[in-house]
């Protein structure tokens, strides 16, 4: 099975839907698998989860690499639904559910199935930090691990305003600026971008707050990184990541320069 080439076209799949399973891919091939690997949390047989999968691009890379019993869920149907036709086509053993982690119940047969679980780029959003790792917590087998990874809040893009899709939204940091003058600049935004924005100030997921919840929600940091470029930046623009996980120790460092914070998280048996 190679699954590098050419795969999805001319197949139905809408091109967007194509753009995104791909970096996903890419993403979880040439970085997150190996770092994985690396660092112990991974390895040929693991069954794995992602929360917050979208496509399942990720998940495929895992599962090329020996992960089993891959599920993925998200919120957003329309992307669990191409997600499950892609991995169809590419007759990848990956289900996909409709699931939020914050709100639901954690299905009995998920409960402590998983050796490793993912959540990229997917916490920032969730309202309440340590409900959503404590829930997760659940689903993790003893001595397994979570992969978490975010944009601090106060980092250039950390209020995610780059999600506009206007000029103001290019620019670094105006989410830090007083509200008054902040939602003035991104009024020419789309709406529910505005919301989410708005909403993100409200949870403001700084690395502090995040370590406090994992302090109180039965795991133990096992791993921990901070870069000035971030690795998906490779896949989307053609950058190499930098690391500043020497320097992070400085709080202006890790508050506002770290564009991602990434964690690798251990169920305390």
């Amino acid at each position: 099975m190679n699954i590098k080439s050419d795969i999805l076209s001319n197949n139905g799949i809408p091109d967007n839907y194509k753009y995104y399973w791909n970096y996903q891919y890419e993403l979880g091939r040439q970085f997150i698998v190996p770092f994985a690997i690396k660092t112990g949390c991974f390895k040929k047989g693991d069954s794995v989860f992602e929360v917050g999968s979208a496509e399942g691009g990720v998940l495929a890379a895992f599962v090329e690499e020996g992960g089993r019993g891959a599920i993925g869920s998200d919120i957003a149907q329309d992307r669990l639904e191409m997600g499950e036709k892609i991995s169809k086509k590419l007759e990848l053993p990956i289900s996909f559910s409709n699931h939020n982690i914050i709100s639901e119940d954690i299905p009995l047969e998920w409960k402590e199935k998983f050796n490793l679980v993912l959540l990229r780029d997917v916490i920032e959003h969730l309202d309440d930090t340590l409900l959503a790792i404590t829930n997760i917590n659940k689903i993790i087998k003893p001595n397994g691990f979570l992969f978490v990874s975010f944009p601090p809040y106060y980092s250039a893009f950390g209020g995610h305003q780059h999600t506009l899709g206007n000029f103001m939204g290019k620019l670094p940091f105006i989410h830090i600026l007083p509200n008054f003058i902040f939602h003035k600049l991104i009024a020419g935004g789309r709406n529910a971008d505005i919301e989410e924005v708005k909403r993100l100030q409200n949870i403001k997921l700084t690395t502090k707050k995040f370590e406090t919840a994992v302090l109180k929600s039965g795991f133990e940091i096992f791993k921990r990184e901070f870069y000035l470029l971030r690795p998906v930046y490779k896949m989307k623009f053609g950058l190499p990541s930098i690391k500043l996980t020497k320097l992070a120790f400085l709080p202006l460092v890790k508050n506002f320069l770290s564009l991602e914070a990434l964690y690798v998280l251990k169920k305390e048996s």
